[in-house]
């Protein structure tokens, strides 16, 4: 087979290359094998991340096992959860770009032949995803795994349990010692955080993809198959080599529809949307919001897990997990159960012994929890090129609302406002300022969003933004505004006391006044100019697109 080591370690003339290994320790028979990366997100600061030196291991037995030579490398990850509430959220998107660049570096420079992807969080499985198919090489995709459920009174809490718990405390509704016990169980383990958040959602739907072998995206983060689960992804990268199967043989427009109906089924983070266009960018396949919403009419929402309902991925993997959801999905034929996967075999072979094993964790496709799709892209006056959200986890009364707007310029002022007790039932918060350019970084409004789920007030509260939400968000949290206020999005001319019009069952987001008065002030209007970013981040905020084109860079 014709490697892409061969041109850095084969014939007389790479002898100085070969030399440079040999300083590593490295033998003749190790680089007379494939060169396999195995790209690591393994970090101290990350508590999805700190379980993967373990996972690499795994791995790296696998592609032994299997006649290849494993080279760890590492990745950067930024976690979400710690990243929260101050500046280092505007990092976390941009990180993700940082992430393919570097996979792309050191793949190339360094010859290697294969790769096996082994992050776990955010923004780093779509990074990982996107550089590996700027290479097309043979990969797989393994992740260190959920974090199991914490505990709270015999209730099972996560992550958005605990920031909720702060706006209860904010209101006066627990006390600092409730407030504690909150705080010290609610991530009792390592591993992605627990709920249908953005990390669970991307590693569900590399697995959906065809990317990542069946068990990647519900096998408990502190359970031993997740380690034998690494090293069969070790050897199974050996065979796609063998084959000559690379990413992009799985991942194209096909897989890339299969993803977004299992994304409906499962109730899948609105960043799932940004990735996924990012994804198919990359892949060079054509995604627009407009097939979002169309999968969406046709695919019903099968799970309700936190935040949506009170369980989390480990139940999930109890009641069958993505092997499951996609067989029945097969009962309308809503999958393409011909294509190839990271097992070597096709979706319709890795799913043909999966069957529900508990229906009050994933539904029957005839008993849904909805009859559409657990996302919806709303359009209107005031979102032109698109808004999303999580229909799934948005309150039955909140999925036709209409109330007065409470205008911000930044999270930091929004957050302020509701832990004063300045929001009010039936107010719709704007939070602007926040998209791609305008954050920089696009931050995640996780704690405006849970701050008001814990006053209660989730139910009769909007929030719309051109920035956008974690998968911990719940209630009618409209994200992805564009286009943004920065870049001159109709957004920005929201004022105070407007009244906003929310249907989400039609998919529409409108400002309540007329053309005329909205054209008056498009032609009036100047998005504010921030203070110049130095940086990695001023070289971002120059160069990304809008949230409806994924956020990449151009």
């Amino acid at each position: 087979m014709n490697l892409r080591s061969d041109d850095v370690i084969r014939g007389v003339e790479r002898a100085p290359n070969r030399s440079l290994f040999y300083a590593m320790g490295y033998v003749k028979e190790q680089l007379d094998r494939p060169l396999v990366g195995v790209i690591s997100a393994f970090s101290e600061i990350v508590p999805g991340h700190v379980n993967l030196d373990k996972m690499v291991e795994s791995v790296k037995t696998g592609v032994l096992m299997n006649g290849g030579t494993p080279i760890m490398i590492p990745s950067i990850g930024v976690c979400d959860g710690i990243a929260m509430g101050h500046i280092g959220m505007k990092y976390s998107l941009p990180s993700r770009e940082l992430i393919a660049d570097s996979l792309e570096s050191m793949a190339i420079a360094h010859g290697l032949d294969a790769l096996v992807l082994v992050p776990n969080c955010d923004k780093i499985v779509p990074g990982m995803i996107m550089g590996a198919l700027r290479l097309n090489l043979p990969t797989v995709l393994v992740s260190g795994g959920p974090m199991l459920a914490g505990l709270n009174g015999g209730d099972e809490i996560s992550l958005s349990s605990m920031f909720e718990a702060v706006g209860s405390f904010k209101a006066g509704m627990i006390t600092e010692e409730k407030l504690s016990e909150f705080e010290h169980n609610s991530c009792p383990t390592c591993g992605s955080c627990a709920g249908m958040y953005t990390a669970n959602s991307m590693n569900c739907l590399s697995e959906a993809i065809g990317l990542a072998l069946p068990g990647n995206g519900t096998v408990p983060a502190v359970y031993s198959e997740r380690l034998a689960l690494a090293k069969k992804s070790g050897m199974a990268v050996m065979d796609l080599l063998r084959e000559d199967i690379k990413i992009r043989d799985i991942i194209n427009d096909k897989s890339v529809k299969n993803a977004l109906v299992c994304d409906m089924a499962l109730g899948c983070s609105t960043n799932t949307v940004l990735h996924l266009l990012a994804i198919a960018h990359e892949a060079e396949v054509p995604l627009d919001l407009n097939l979002i919403n169309e999968v969406s009419e046709r695919v019903p929402n099968l799970c309700h897990l936190a935040p949506a309902g009170p369980t989390h991925m480990q139940e999930l993997y109890f009641a069958g997990g993505i092997g499951a959801v996609q067989k029945e999905l097969t009962k309308r034929e809503l999958l393409d159960t011909s294509l190839i996967t990271a097992s070597g075999k096709s979706v319709g072979e890795n799913i043909k012994n999966s069957f529900i094993r508990d229906t009050n964790i994933i539904r029957p496709i005839d008993n849904p929890y909805s009859e559409t799709g657990g996302l919806a892209i709303l359009w209107g006056n005031i979102a032109k090129k698109g808004a999303v959200v999580k229909r799934s986890a948005v309150a039955d009364e909140m999925l036709v609302h209409e109330g007065p707007a409470r205008v911000f310029d930044c999270e930091e002022f929004a957050i302020k406002a509701i832990y004063s007790g300045e929001i009010k039932a039936g107010d719709v918060v704007v939070i602007r300022y926040e998209g791609p350019k305008g954050g920089p970084g696009m931050r995640e409004m996780l704690n405006p969003t849970s701050a008001l789920a814990g006053m209660k007030l989730d139910k009769s509260v909007a929030l719309i933004t051109d920035g956008r939400f974690s998968g911990a968000s719940r209630g009618a949290s409209i994200g992805h505004v564009s286009p943004e206020a920065s870049a001159g999005g109709e957004i920005g001319i929201i004022k105070e006391g407007d009244i906003i019009e929310i249907d989400i069952p039609n998919y529409s987001l409108n400002l309540k006044i007329t053309d005329d008065e909205l054209n008056a002030r498009m032609k009036t209007f100047i998005p504010k100019e921030r203070e110049p970013i130095k940086g990695w981040l001023g070289r971002y905020q120059k160069l990304v697109t809008s949230s409806d084109k994924g956020a990449v860079l151009e």
